[in-house]
């Protein structure tokens, strides 16, 4: 497992194939991976049915014909696995993201993708699933002893939309079986059996996402739009809305304009304002952004200085604007869509 440190406040975890979990996963654990034990079944007897009842349910229904030898090949040969109705899109389609206490799996794939495979966890670790709703995005299970803990333990898996289109977030919450309330928590009541569960799910995710079928219903239920769009102000110019509180906005645009390649130079939280140098992308990443640091322009934008505001508009909701720190700057809204293009493709 990788862990890079995006910011103090800003944790991304990649999730790669081979990393280990802790003591409810793994070999021993108590939420085991069962897929495979089908593989270690003994061969059984067949059922011997009273001479007073009727066998007639127990025939084979489907008689699989001898097969001749002459259609028999050499050696040994491997089932294929059917081709996936949808694929994953690479290698580091999880991450784990922190933020403050908080912490979700960020997946790359569509919710009504995740639905499926998140129930394929629970079934190969033996949890019983008490309510799954796929229109909300919810699965809950029943309550779990785990090994070491005097207390019984319930777990809630959250599918949401992803901030970009065809992305997901997944939210683990935890409660313990420690009083008459059968509320949920907003808060897990034990946050490392939380993170645990988030680092195994999002594992499993990670594992088989290139193999992910798809669920209409959750697909339907939950959006897969995506949480920000660009928009168009009274006066023309344009600005990005974010449906996410301050908090999480603030240190996801931190990390998106760095991705966009500005620079920042300052910041100021308590105003919602950075202020950045815009330096302009390597050679072959141009493409259709040329005209913003082509050096035969009569307006590049290379090494231009900008200030970024984030503003509140509801507690689940900013807007985010970009302008130059020089107010006789020759700048027109094209140039401001570009750039604000380029950080909206960042940000998650």
């Amino acid at each position: 497992m990788r862990i890079n440190v995006v910011r103090p406040v800003l944790v991304c975890v990649l999730l790669l194939a081979g990393s280990g979990c802790g003591s409810m996963f793994g070999e021993k654990g108590v939420f085991r991976d069962r897929s495979e034990d089908y593989k270690k079944a003994p061969v059984l007897p067949p059922i011997t049915v009273p001479a007073d009842m009727d066998a007639v349910q127990l025939n084979e229904i489907y008689v699989i014909p001898p097969i001749e030898d002459k259609f028999l090949s050499q050696g040994e040969f491997e089932v294929p696995k059917p081709t996936p109705l949808s694929a994953g899109v690479g290698a580091e389609v999880v991450r784990i993201q922190k933020l403050g206490d908080a912490s979700w799996a960020l997946i790359g794939i569509a919710p009504g993708q995740v639905w499926p495979q998140v129930r394929n966890f629970m079934a190969a670790s033996g949890m019983q699933i008490a309510r799954a709703d796929a229109q909300a995005g919810i699965l809950e299970t029943n309550w779990l002893t785990v090994e070491g803990e005097s207390l019984s333990s319930r777990f809630q898996f959250r599918i949401d939309q992803g901030v970009q289109r065809g992305t997901s977030e997944l939210h683990v919450l935890q409660m313990l079986q420690s009083g008459a309330s059968s509320e949920w928590p907003e808060k897990s009541d034990d946050p490392a059996q939380a993170a645990e569960m988030l680092k195994a799910v999002a594992q499993f995710l990670a594992d088989s996402a290139d193999s992910s079928p798809v669920s209409m219903i959750a697909e339907q239920g939950i959006s897969a739009g995506g949480k920000i769009v660009m928009l168009e102000g009274a006066g023309g110019e344009s600005y990005l809305q974010l449906e996410l509180p301050f908090d999480r906005a603030w240190a996801s645009l931190e990390r998106a304009l760095e991705d966009s390649t500005f620079k920042i130079t300052d910041r100021d939280r308590s105003s919602g304002v950075y202020y950045v140098v815009f330096e302009g992308v390597e050679e072959e990443e141009k493409g259709w952004w040329a005209s913003l640091w082509n050096s035969d322009s009569a307006r590049p934008l290379i090494g231009q200085a900008f200030v970024v505001s984030v503003q509140t508009v509801s507690e689940q909701a900013v807007t985010i604007r970009l302008q130059p720190q020089n107010a006789d700057m020759p700048y027109d809204n094209r140039e401001g869509q570009e750039l604000l293009a380029m950080i909206k493709g960042n940000i998650d």
